[in-house]
């Protein structure tokens, strides 16, 4: 019997399924952490870039946010705790210039979402290393993946390696490919046709 506290939290076209889907595009990297590394770079507080090796990385404060996670695809992953370093907690080791309203986040391969400001620094945004206790397996994003639970989790990119600050928006990789530039879920922002004037970059 399906559980209603569940079925209220679903946004619109979202059902949820049996088991735990895995959706990705491209190869799963494999984790070198003697060479891996995590940038924040672009448009800086400090001008510079700033690089943590995978053990500064993971000296960072960590968190955890239990939360839901929507997929484009229409599947919910309901209640799940995810840990990491929070993203205000980057922001804080490598804070940006004045002025920026967007990030990038860039994963292996090339692979990009766009974020706003203002959904990066939420206190539900995390750098996740952990799902329900355990370490993220390399299908879900290990060593480090994005969660950003109240948007679509195309936004959620896997396998992050870089944060991109910037003064102007930029469409990532799917929203260059047709998908909405914000993809609020509970709005059904699935696709670029839907965009109203200013939801995309000029």
């Amino acid at each position: 019997m399906p559980d209603p506290t569940e079925e209220a939290r679903l946004p619109p076209g979202q059902y949820v399924p049996r088991g735990r889907p895995v959706v990705h595009y491209g190869r799963i990297p494999k984790f070198r952490p003697e060479t891996w590394s995590f940038s924040v770079f672009g448009a800086t507080a400090s001008g510079a870039e700033t690089r943590f090796t995978w053990p500064e990385f993971s000296a960072l404060p960590h968190d955890t946010v239990l939360a839901d996670f929507h997929c484009v695809t229409k599947f919910s992953l309901m209640g799940n705790e995810w840990g990491g370093v929070p993203a205000a907690a980057l922001l804080a080791a490598a804070p940006p210039a004045r002025g920026v309203r967007h990030v990038m986040i860039w994963g292996e391969y090339g692979y990009s979402a766009n974020l706003r400001i203002e959904d990066f620094d939420r206190e539900t945004t995390l750098f996740a290393t952990e799902l329900d206790d355990k370490p993220l397996s390399a299908d879900r994003g290990h060593p480090v993946r994005i969660i950003v639970p109240h948007l679509y989790a195309w936004k959620s990119v896997k396998w992050v390696r870089a944060v991109e600050y910037m003064p102007e928006d930029r469409r990532g990789f799917w929203e260059d490919r047709g998908y909405h530039n914000i993809g609020d879920p509970w709005l059904e922002q699935r696709y670029s046709y839907q965009e109203e004037p200013g939801e995309g970059p000029a």
